[in-house]
């Protein structure tokens, strides 16, 4: 199926037009991560010239992902696409997906806790006419993946903003060279009974791999951008937090590799499996390689694991002053093993909080450096925080890895060459 495509504008100078031939069409390396285990991960690597796309808008790039029908197909991105945009580019703002009746002021009015409390959850008019808006949103910028492909942002500026890719359900899927910036949410919804004081929670992750399998993530660059947490209100005295997961994996996904990306600026950063009770859908799946990635102000997840066999190698994770929750979760039936790393963190956090027990699970901590010296981070942890003792020993040992590196020369190679426009 062919698809035509709005005629590109001349390059700037030093700018290729295209991808690199060698980008666009590269599989994943033999033995690098999750993702080279039973089989290999192609993505469009053999897509033939009729399933070569070039797109400059998200409608383009909505058309693309439809025209490709699982063929090996590759979509170059160049320039900007933004999600929240019509068929000829044009910004659309919240207000166009706004159900007919739905006021802000009026949600807040019908659920401020000096009226409905904190004992159930919301539920009325105004919360069905958010679900209705959301459900608007969620139309326009969630766009599914299909299997065979790989999506390679064209040279150092391209970005997907305000979008939520989801790779769901399909094999052999290649993203690369592409910044994901502020998957926001219109319509977050107000959860009284969420914890004691209730939260703000919201909908669309930059990314999500869902029940998908050999899929590698290489050289993004995921971050908040024009809406940082830092200038959201609050209401009800609690963050109206407008944004999700920047990466998720979850729902019996598997053969992941996570490659040189930059997270940066976020809340709730990787989630590996999504609920304790999907015992039947996770357990044997989850797994994930992660290395070379930097982690840069983040407050946590980076990541949070459930049921994974998860291998965090040679990332570098730089943590902020305030605001730091933890790096590694450890969740029910998990296995991190978390080797090689290198942290930079600034004098009056606690080392102890670079892990957190969220259930009692095994992690493999060894040959990490904070601050360019050894620590053993299970032990620091154990110590500071005696109430959540972690056990030593995930069970298992990594062998899909291409390269490692020295943990004291990490933060030097991965802060030079991860991230959007650094793909050679």
């Amino acid at each position: 199926m062919a698809l035509t495509l709005t005629a590109l504008a001349a390059p700037a100078q030093g700018q290729s037009r295209t991808a690199s031939p060698a980008a666009e069409r590269a599989a994943l390396p033999a033995g690098d991560g999750w993702a080279a285990e039973s089989g290999s991960t192609t993505g469009g690597r053999d897509a033939t010239a009729d399933h070569v796309y070039t797109v400059t808008t998200w409608a383009e790039f909505r058309a693309a992902l439809s025209a490709a029908e699982d063929n090996p197909s590759v979509i170059r991105v160049k320039g900007t696409l933004d999600a929240l945009s019509d068929s000829v580019g044009n910004p659309l703002t919240c207000k166009d997906y706004e159900a007919k009746g739905y006021s802000f002021e009026q949600y807040l009015a019908d659920y401020d806790p000096a009226v409905w409390g904190y004992d159930e959850e919301v539920s009325g008019e105004q919360e069905d006419l958010r679900a209705a808006s959301a459900k608007l949103q969620g139309a326009q910028v969630k766009v599914n993946v299909p299997a065979n492909t790989t999506i390679v942002g064209v040279g150092r500026n391209a970005r997907i903003l305000g979008g939520s890719l989801q790779v769901r359900d399909v094999d052999n899927v290649i993203i690369r060279n592409l910044t994901f910036e502020d998957a926001f949410d219109c319509f977050p919804q107000w959860d009284p009974t969420d914890g004691a004081y209730g939260e703000w929670n919201s909908e669309y992750d930059n990314l999500v791999l869902y029940g998908s399998t050999h899929v590698w993530v290489d050289h993004n660059t995921f971050t908040d951008g024009r809406h940082p947490d830092s200038e959201q209100p609050y209401y009800f005295g609690r963050l109206y937090q407008q944004h999700d997961g920047e990466l998720d994996v979850v729902r019996g996904a598997d053969l992941v590799t996570v490659s040189w990306n930059v997270f940066k600026e976020h809340d709730k950063t990787i989630l590996i499996g999504n609920s304790d009770s999907l015992t039947a859908v996770d357990r044997g799946k989850l797994r994930v390689t992660l290395h070379h990635n930097q982690f840069k102000n983040l407050k946590e997840r980076a990541p949070r694991v459930r049921f994974g066999q998860v291998d965090a190698y040679n990332n570098h994770y730089v943590v902020q002053k305030s605001g730091y929750g933890y790096s590694f979760g450890i969740g029910f039936e998990s296995k991190l093993v978390a080797e090689k790393n290198a942290f930079t963190v600034p004098k009056g956090v606690g080392l102890g909080q670079i892990l957190k027990k969220w259930s009692d699970a095994p992690v493999t901590t060894s040959g990490n450096v904070v601050n360019g010296k050894p620590v053993d981070l299970l032990a620091v942890h154990n110590a500071e925080i005696p109430e959540e003792t972690l056990r030593p020993d995930a069970g298992w040992t990594p062998v899909l890895r291409a390269s490692v590196d020295d943990p004291r020369a990490v933060p030097g190679l991965v802060d030079g060459g991860a991230g959007a426009g650094k793909l050679h």
